[in-house]
This record gives C-alpha cells, structure tokens and sequence, in this order.
C-alpha cells in the first residue's frame, strides 16, 4: 500500500528575539502545510486552492489516478513535531482543530504518537513505564509534567536514566521536572482513488499564529542588523511595507495609544513539489483579516482582489520555498 502524507513535517518559523523588548512577550508559531504524496506514480494533483489566514487555513485538492485500476492509498497528515522541552521554557501556538472532506463527505481519522528523543524513538519506553506520550487533550508540556512529578520515585529514575527528564530538574525537588522527547503525532487514514476519475479532497484547519508585544522591524537598530534583514528576507518586506510600519509605530508615539503588534503564520508549500509531476493548476489567497492591516509575504505576481485579500496563481508549478505571512496592525485582534 502507498502512503500519502497530508501536510508536511512541521517547521518552526520562530520569534526572532533581536531585541530585548521583544523576547518576552512573544510566541512563536509552528507551521503545518498541505498534501504531499512520496513515490506514487499514478496520482497527480491536478488543482491546488489554497486559502490562508490568521483564522483559518483551508486547502482544497483535486487528485486524478491515471492507473487503469483503483489505488488504495494511506493519507496522513504529520503535526509539527512537539519539543516538550522548548514547550516548557516557551509559548508556542500549534495548528489545530483539523477538518478534512472526501467528496463532501467527513472523514474519520486514526492517529499514531511516537515519542523521539536524540532521533530515537522511545515510545515503547514510555508506554513500558506507563507514561503519556503527550500532554492530555487541551493541556499542554507543563501538565505532563507535574503527572510526571506525581509518578514513583523509581519510575522517575528511570525516565531520568533514559534521559527522558532532565536529571538536573529531578534531583532538585525545587524546580519543575523537565521532560526533554519530542512528540511526533501523525493522523491518518485509508483512501480509495478510483481509476481514471478525480477525487476531490478538502483539508482545513486553525492555523498556530505566532505573535510580539511590539514590531521588532519598527526598531531601527534591528532593522538594520542581520537578524533584521533575515527577518526581512523570510517576508519578503519591501519599502513600502517598511514605511507603513514606521506611521503605525509614529502613530502610536504621538498619541501613547494602539501600538503596532504583529502577527505571524506560516504553511509548508515545498511539500507540493515532491509530487509525480507540477501541480497542475494553483491558486493561493491570503487574508490579512483587517482592512488596516499591512501584510507581506513572498510570492510572484502578488494581486490584490479585495481589502483584504492578495491573491497568486500558477500553472504546472512546483513550489520552491515555503510560505511565510507577516501582518501588522495598530489595532484589537479579531479572534
């Protein structure tokens, strides 16, 4: 049986700390990305229509099998690896409340958690040891922690002798256990693709959107070091985008009132170019959600088609770098 991967390995496009007044009101965001198919020969993504946004992501594909018989294929989609120790120094926003639609119809998904330490996989261990895997449904690193606090002295050895806590954070009964695996989480199921017919598949999901107390590119000092100009070179910023973030900032200083923030998401696109052949037909919008928001990112033959929507369009393309989406305001967040 083939395996088809939806949405690439997660890729983390972190808060760039350059600035002091930054690092600690920050959250970074971990990226999740569309439809990815790894040596199959008979199935071709015909159209690709992508909509992204701080509210939502949403991805629809049609896929054409070419065999002269149906294939039986495994769809995944890998969420973005999860550091629980980066989890527990860090505020991290990961994508969620994942939707997905095969001609119309819901599909009902397994899913598969491993947990990686060094690259190895240590799942067997933890399970062995009676341990969760990952934090509880809507809890997070800390939560698995303190259950991990609560756990026998020895068990807790032995995590520790395995290097999956910190032995540091054991011994000293005054801090927090630290556990130190990666969370690797894939949701998959089976797919028929009918011969020679398309199968129309519709993927979407709440986007992790990463944010700062403050624009670090409103800061002339950082705009101008090198983690500014790769913060720069990530968005694809240009001078008029520049400009529009020193009114805000100007703005702001004048009146002591409604600072710039900003906001930051970001979708795996390179995984569309490991299919048999280009992606027929693409089609990407994104949404900056405000009409007085400013927004960059990189793309060619960028057309604004509303307010607050740009769109880019290609033919027979195989994408070459990931997207990466910028957007300031100077005003409350619509959730």
């Amino acid at each position: 049986m083939s395996r088809l991967f939806l949405a690439g390995a997660g890729t983390l496009i972190a808060a760039v700390a350059a600035h002091a007044a930054f690092a600690n009101d920050s959250s970074a965001e971990k990226a999740a990305g569309g439809l990815v198919l790894r040596q199959n020969r008979d199935i071709d993504m015909v159209s690709e229509d992508l909509f992204v946004s701080p509210a939502q992501v949403r991805v629809r594909y049609v896929f054409r099998n070419r065999a002269a018989q149906p294939r039986r294929i495994t769809v995944a989609f890998p969420m973005p690896d999860r550091d629980l120790s980066y989890e527990m120094e860090s505020e991290v926003a990961y994508p969620e409340g994942f939707h997905t639609l095969v001609e119309g119809r819901p599909v009902r998904m397994n899913v598969e958690r491993r947990a990686i330490l060094n690259g190895v996989d240590r799942t067997a261990e933890l399970t062995r040891l009676r341990v969760p895997i990952a934090p509880a449904a809507g809890q997070g690193a800390y939560q698995l922690a303190q259950a991990i606090g609560r756990l026998p002295r020895a068990t807790q050895q032995q995590l520790a002798s395995l290097g999956l806590i910190d032995a540091g954070s054991l011994a000293d009964s005054s801090h927090q256990i630290l556990p130190m695996w990666t969370v690797r989480e894939t949701w998959h199921w089976d797919q028929v693709f009918p011969a020679g017919r398309d199968l129309r598949v519709e993927h979407r999901y709440v986007p992790g959107v990463g944010g700062t107390a403050g624009v670090p590119l409103a800061s002339r000092e950082f705009r101008s070091g090198e983690g500014g100009r790769e913060y720069q070179r990530t968005y694809c910023t240009d001078a008029a985008f520049l400009a529009g973030i020193d009114r805000l900032q100007q703005r702001a200083e004048r009146t002591q009132d409604n600072y710039p923030m900003e906001r930051r998401l970001g979708y795996i696109l390179r995984t569309g170019g490991n299919w048999r052949s280009p992606i027929g037909d693409f089609r990407m919008v994104v949404d900056k959600g405000s009409p007085n928001a400013i927004v960059s990112f990189c793309g060619e033959g960028v057309r604004r088609i509303s307010p607050t929507r740009f769109e880019v369009r290609h033919r027979n393309w195989r994408p070459d770098r990931d997207l990466a989406v910028l957007i300031v305001s100077a005003e409350p967040q619509r959730e």
